[in-house]
């Protein structure tokens, strides 16, 4: 299947929708931080004592299962079984701060090279001795699962049941994994936002008991499902959370995946599980673009990567390898084809925004401490000692190949700023310095308090080769009125 790159988008959404959702809802797990007025940050702290933006075991787990999906294994296999039962073990023989009873439970039982036939076994045991294996630790973690199977619905079902099974053997778990795989798959295909869409791949008793649970998921208020570390009343809680969220009527619809995040942390209880199981599904149906910045730069976790490098994996899963350019295995990404006049000149507003294409990147000026790349960069093309904040950005007019265009120009915009206020000189780059670099130094001035149409006369005139698409021009209109708003 050749996915769109809105659906790579999506597919990547997955993935790091996981890690914010983890990361904002971790401080408060359990009642340990009161969520204030203005609602969740990521502050850290927790059950692990973790940093702010750091994930916890819920991503953990995820990127167990998504470091294997990445190599284009097949994830049903008893290989890849196999290697994600022992990246599960490495995590646990690191002594994670915070690790779910059940979960330390089977990897404490099955020694230090698992394999997926012994952890599975184990599983089945517990089951059969406790009949309570149904905890919210196998749902967590389902957004890799559906990446590798976008175009194989049965297929995915069959991983989703073996994965979750490697842990939590109930039924409802298992079940529960199904939904919420297909849902993520449904979502990455179809930009919707649907949960019924696995029933039919249940039995008719199962799809009876959860159609029951779906009805009143919807049909309640998020804060009922609490506690929630329960399989069933964990999806309930989050599907409560999306669909009692509003989504825009107006201007960036994909701001319902913040607010959604936000419903969910509030609902309370385990609030980073259930934020990252809801974070799956909603990065899912807008894509890693509709992250924000100020969420993206503090993501990090097990096994010491940060964020970007869970966006390269689910690339890797969905698109069953690399994409153009070689990208993410490449480390430089020549863009000299496109006839680069290898510009390099201070913004008009602001002397401390450099404004450039991405040739500087070979030379950047000693005062920049701090790139905003609105291309794709090879992974060892940025400085290390430089901040970098990457935009997915594609120069292109149709609307459907940026969806979240609007959200993406105010929160580059507003980066910048930010940035600036911490002190950064940024340089602000794309390929060529022609449509995506300026587009968002005009949002920047904007933001500024500068008439739209005199930024567009003032950026231009000190980029030679500026010509912001159509496409980006009427972005820059509906901001104008709008404000620039979140």
């Amino acid at each position: 299947m050749k996915l769109s790159p809105a659906q790579l988008d999506r597919a990547c959404g997955a993935e790091l929708g996981t890690a914010v959702g983890d990361a904002l809802g971790a401080p408060y797990e359990f009642g340990l931080a009161k969520v204030g007025p203005e609602g969740p940050r990521m502050i850290g702290g927790g059950l692990g004592g973790f940093a702010p933006g750091e994930w916890t075991d819920d991503t953990t787990m995820s990127w167990a299962i998504l470091n294997v999906a990445a190599t284009g294994a097949d994830l049903r296999s008893e290989e890849a079984l196999t290697q994600i039962a022992r990246n599960f073990r490495a995590w646990y023989d690191s002594r994670p701060p915070d690790i779910g009873n059940q979960t330390r439970t089977i990897l404490g039982a099955v020694g230090a090279d698992p394999t997926a036939a012994t952890m599975t076994a184990t599983s089945h045991d517990l089951h059969a001795q406790t009949g309570h294996t149904a905890g919210n630790g196998s749902l967590m973690r389902t957004a890799p699962v559906a990446l590798p199977y976008l175009d194989d619905p049965v297929a995915l079902v069959e991983a989703a049941r073996k994965v979750g099974a490697l842990t939590h053997y109930d039924p409802h778990a298992q079940e529960a994994c199904v939904l919420w795989s297909l849902a993520i798959r449904h979502a990455i295909l179809h930009a919707e936002l649907e949960v019924r869409a696995g029933l039919d791949y249940l039995t008719d008793e199962a799809a009876a008991y959860w159609t029951d649970r779906i009805d009143e998921a919807e049909g309640s208020e998020p804060g009922r499902f609490r506690p929630n570390g329960w399989a069933v009343a964990a999806l309930q809680a989050a599907w409560s959370a999306i669909t009692h969220t509003p989504e825009p009527t107006e201007g960036q619809a994909c701001r319902h995946l913040v607010d959604s995040l936000v419903t969910a942390v509030r609902i309370g209880d385990d609030t980073d599980t259930v934020a990252a199981i809801a974070g799956a599904l909603l990065g899912a149906r807008y894509g890693a673009s509709a992250i924000p910045a100020e969420w993206r730069r503090l993501s990090h976790g097990y096994p010491g990567i940060r964020g970007e490098r869970l966006v390269e994996l689910a690339h890797l899963a969905a698109n069953k390898g690399p994409g153009v350019y070689d990208w993410p295995f490449s480390g430089h990404i020549d863009y000299s084809m496109y006839g680069s006049a290898k510009t390099l000149v201070r913004h008009p507003y602001d002397d401390g925004v450099v404004l450039a294409d991405a040739s500087a990147l070979d030379n950047v000026p000693e005062e920049v401490t701090a790139v905003v790349s609105l291309c794709l960069v090879g992974h060892e093309q940025i400085r290390a000692d430089l901040e970098h904040v990457a935009y997915r950005l594609i120069d292109h007019a149709d609307p459907a190949v940026n969806p979240n265009l609007d959200f993406i120009l105010a929160d580059a915009a507003r980066t910048v700023a930010t940035l600036r206020e911490q002190g950064h000189v940024v340089l602000l780059h794309c390929v060529a310095a022609q449509s995506r670099t300026p587009t968002v130094a005009i949002a920047y001035a904007m933001l500024r308090g500068v008439d739209a149409a005199e930024a567009c006369e003032a950026v231009c005139s000190v980029l030679p080769a500026a010509r912001p698409n159509t496409g980006f021009l009427a972005a820059l209109k509906r901001l104008e009125v709008s404000g620039l708003q979140a």
